[in-house]
């Protein structure tokens, strides 16, 4: 309960608690910092803490085992019994669970287990800030307008379970978004990184890259609708392929309703899918992009469950040198598929380029597009995994290596697996923001992407 209250004495406390036949506790500590800015200066800055307890219940049957899931903030010492009781009326009250499977057991306790959350404060921008400062100062000399912001948290999390599991993750988060813009409003400019601790990113430099795009802008050329040859930096790239891992669960794919189902039944694991030698891959232990080792699951979904809570996490590859390896399964939907079991990761790894710089790929481009980022991207047929969205803050024409000016922001209509199978280069994997998925997923590495033809749909207004 309180705030002087240890969380692990809270999980403990609502395990003692606890009346049903099987018992998950999760307790999220979690606290947060960050900065805003708009025309060259800072506008806020704050810091937050808070705590959500999560009680799973789970009830035996004669025709099933149920799950009852009761989320609450700010628990107090009064409140916990009330909320392992609510969790025990919620499955008793559901019905057989399709997902049950016995709790996981048998893991060692996380040393860390019994210690104090980690936390963030302000302090972790005492270098960033002042180069912040620096780059505010670039820009308005040079009469650009810089807005934006720069966010981190830490959240600690503490599982327990009635079967003795005792674990424990501490996950920093950090990203930062980064737009410049001419005074007039009429050419803007987008960069953004994640970061552990912001002890990595250089703000001054991603001004000067972002100068560098303003200048591009001063020349508009217009142009229709059409295929082009594109150049998809890797924020893109991740995007995209974010999407297409969400979108690749093994049992919607065994049962004929994804791009990944086999036509006549069962799923493509085991084909092609990029001429590429490219490999789609997530690991805990990635650096720079470490996430939890165990599954940590609020709530079931299609091909993720409560049941599960504190299975261990391993490295996967999902696409290997082009040939689709792997789709996520729980440990319910692996005994559906026969697809071994693989609960996602929270990153996402795609090698295998030619390890050549985006920088290099635009002098070898005789004409194309260049993009920035995408956004606003939308499913449009899941048996494609055809998406839609726009381009935005800056798409570029390259003419002989060279950029000559920006071009019209554009709709585009495209599947992130055509897009792999169309592909026919791929650049130097690096970490990179996602900027559509960024309030959800962070932890990403990928490289530019050749596209001879990518579908730009229809002409799209806005900068």
């Amino acid at each position: 309960m309180t705030s002087r209250t240890k969380p692990h004495e809270i999980v403990e406390r609502a395990l003692e608690l606890s009346r049903a036949d099987g018992c998950v506790v999760l307790a999220d500590e979690q606290s947060s910092a960050n900065l805003r800015w708009a025309g060259n200066a800072l506008t806020t800055n704050g810091v937050t803490r808070g705590r959500t307890l999560t009680v799973i219940a789970t009830v035996d049957g004669t025709q099933g085992t149920a799950s009852g899931v009761v989320s609450r903030s700010a628990v107090t010492a009064d409140d916990l019994e009330p909320l392992v009781r609510a969790a025990e009326a919620a499955a008793r009250d559901a019905g057989p669970a399709e997902d049950a499977q016995p709790l996981v057991g048998g893991v060692p306790q996380s040393p860390a287990f019994t210690e104090a959350p980690a936390e963030t404060s302000s302090e972790v921008f005492a270098a960033f800030a002042p180069a912040l400062g620096e780059a505010f100062g670039a820009a308005r000399a040079a009469d650009r307008e810089l807005y934006g912001f720069a966010y981190h948290s830490v959240t600690s999390t503490y599982l327990g379970t009635s079967t003795g599991l005792r674990l424990r993750h501490d996950q920093p988060t950090g990203t930062l978004e980064l737009n410049a813009k001419s005074t007039d409003r009429t050419r803007s400019a987008w960069a953004g990184a994640s970061t552990r601790d912001f002890t990595d990113v250089d703000p001054l430099a991603m001004e000067a890259d972002l100068a560098r795009q303003l200048g591009w802008a001063e020349r508009r050329i217009d142009l229709p609708a059409g295929r082009y040859e594109t150049l998809l930096p890797p924020s893109a790239v991740a995007d995209l392929l974010i999407y297409q891992m969400w979108s690749s669960g093994a049992r919607d794919a065994a049962e004929g309703r994804t791009v990944f189902s086999r036509p006549g039944g069962g799923t493509r694991m085991g084909e092609k899918l990029s001429p590429l030698p490219l490999t789609l891959r997530s690991d805990p232990a990635e650096p720079g992009l470490e996430c939890a080792p165990f599954v940590i699951e609020h709530a079931s979904g299609d091909d993720a469950s409560v049941f599960d809570n504190g299975l261990p996490v391993g490295p996967v590859e999902w696409m290997r040198e082009g040939t689709l390896q792997q789709l996520t399964s729980s440990r319910y939907t692996a005994g559906l598929t026969g697809v071994p079991v693989a609960p996602q990761a929270d990153n996402l790894i795609l090698d295998g380029g030619s390890g050549r710089s985006l920088a290099e790929m635009v002098a070898d481009t005789e004409r194309g597009l260049l993009l920035t980022c995408l956004w606003y991207i939308r499913e449009v047929d899941p048996a494609t995994l055809l998406l839609t969205g726009l381009t935005r803050d800056g798409v570029y024409l390259v003419e002989n290596g060279e950029v000559t000016g920006a071009v019209t922001n554009f709709r585009f209509n495209e599947s992130p697996v055509d897009v792999l199978g169309r592909a026919v280069e791929a650049g130097r994997t690096e970490r990179t923001l996602p900027r559509e998925w960024s309030d959800w997923f962070t932890r990403a590495a990928a490289p530019a992407l050749r596209v001879p033809d990518f579908n730009m749909s229809s002409v799209s207004k806005g900068v």
